[in-house]
Parts: structure tokens; sequence; C-alpha cells
């Protein structure tokens, strides 16, 4: 008579099994890599094809030797960082405006506008390349870091879509409360709406952050002087060097501080970053 429960609870604490033995493998695919960086990067040269992952020896000299090459390593450092933070704060500001007319103000054409903004969504963004280079050499901006922030000052459809499915979920009680004593729109905006929207900020400036930190073809083009270009091109361009110079420990050492600002970004933003995914696909 219990056959059959006790066949369903032992197929269930099999396919238990196999899942989590799934993700396992898939933690340690990617997880290993990661960890492999972070040893070598601690390695002497003579240890840095050894198959283990602790250090016979810990030493900091891959770390001095990488800002002793000629690449300038600082410069590149402060440029990815500058940039990155421009674009970030730019996006924030023109999403964040964007997305409170759509979502609160209401006017001719709005579901409309709203909807050929996300189209823009499939658009690759290399189609757009051509067409911006022209524009920015017109301009007489190629060869400065222009072309790589002031697009993130017009706005962007995702960000867009991002704050104003958040925007949704604030009560329009807020918005009749503050218009009847007397508040503007813009007071509406940044007093209510932007305190109560960090979660979903948070969020953005995550992927913001990360997207303009990892860029590395949009630099390649408007910035190819490597004094003057970011992190992400400078590695690139000397990683050849590295590598026919068997310098491993020096090319993990400055892979593992390139990434070092994408962590401490998500660990400070991570509680807001979570709150803010999950609530923004909610609409009241």
């Amino acid at each position: 008579m219990n056959s059959k429960p006790m066949s369903r609870q032992n197929e269930k604490l099999v396919l238990d099994i196999a899942t989590y033995a799934f993700l396992a493998l898939g933690a340690v695919l990617m997880v290993g890599p990661f960890l492999w960086m972070v040893s070598t990067s601690f390695k002497l040269p003579a240890d840095q094809f050894g198959r283990t992952l602790i250090p016979p020896t810990l030493t900091l000299q891959n770390f001095q030797a990488l800002f002793s090459v000629d690449i300038g390593y600082p410069g590149l450092f402060f440029n990815s960082t500058y940039i990155s933070l421009l674009v970030t704060v730019g996006q924030l500001l023109t999403c964040a405006m964007a997305a409170f007319c759509f979502a609160v103000v209401k006017f001719r054409g709005r579901e409309l506008l709203f909807t050929l903004l996300l189209v823009t969504l499939m658009i690759p963004a290399q189609v757009t390349l051509i067409p911006n280079f022209i524009i920015f050499k017109w301009l007489h901006l190629i060869g400065t870091s222009v072309p790589l922030w002031l697009p993130a000052f017009w706005g962007g459809a995702f960000g867009t879509f991002l704050l104003r499915q958040y925007f949704l979920t604030v009560p329009r009680e807020l918005v009749d409360a503050s218009r009847m004593d007397g508040a503007s729109l813009f007071q509406i905006f940044w007093r209510v709406y932007m305190p109560l929207a960090k979660p979903a900020l948070a969020a953005l400036a995550i992927f913001t952050f990360q997207g303009a930190w990892n860029d590395l073809l949009h630099p390649l083009i408007y910035l190819p002087a490597v004094p003057n270009t970011t992190l992400t091109v400078g590695l690139a361009f000397f990683q050849q060097q590295l590598i026919l110079g068997g310098k491993y420990t020096v090319l993990m050492a400055g892979a593992l501080t390139s990434i070092l600002p994408l962590l401490l970004v998500f660990l400070v933003a991570q509680k807001q970053f979570i709150e803010g995914i999950a609530l923004s696909g909610v609409k009241r």
C-alpha cells in the first residue's frame, strides 16, 4: 500500500541529488578559474605552474611588478574609475527622470513612446557604432574620454524600463498628497520618488558600472593610445607581452586588481541590489 509514496520519495530524493550535483559542478566550473587567478597572483614565478591552489610562498612582488611594467597602470586604473563613475551618474539621473515621466506624468502618446523606447533594446550597440563615431569625429572628440561617458547622459532603454517598473510600485497617493501640499513635479521626483527608489537605483548602478568598467570595444575605438586609455584596453595590449615573458603571475595580479572595484561595488550595494531586482518586476 505504501510502495507508491515511497517510490515517489525516492524519485524526489534522486532528483534533488542530481540537481545539487549539477549545481555544484557549475559552481566549480565558474569559481575554479577565479580561485586559480587569485592563487597565481600571489605565487612566485617559479611556482606559477604548480597544481596547488595554496601558494607555497605568498608574495606581493607580482603587484609591485605590475606597477613597474611600462603600461602606466595607475593612470589606466584612474581612467577606468572616473569614466565608469561618470557613466553611472549619467545613467542614474537621465533614466530616473525618464522613468518618472513614463510612470507618473500622464501625457498623450505615453504608452506608444515607451513602446518605441523598448524597441531600441533590440538594436545591437554595434549598429550605432559608426554613426556615433562620425558624430564625435565631427565634434573633434576622438582621442578624448568624452565619447565614452557623454552618451550615458542621453538616457537608456534598459535603465528607464527598470526604474519605471519600480516607480509603478510607489503608491499614487503620495503624488496626490504632495501636489496638495504645493510640491512641483521636480520636487515630487527628487524628494519622494528618488529616496524610495534606492534599491532600484542600486541595481541599475551595479549593472551600469560593471558594463562601463568591462567595456573594451568603445575605449579601443575612441582611446587607442595606451597611456590615456582604460584598464581593460591596457591589459589587453600588454597581455601578449606578459605571456611571452612568462609573467603569468603579473598578468593574474593585474586581472585580480581589475575586478576588485566590481566586487567592492557589489558587496556595498548587494542588499539593495537584490531588493531592487525583486521589486522592479512588480506592478501594482
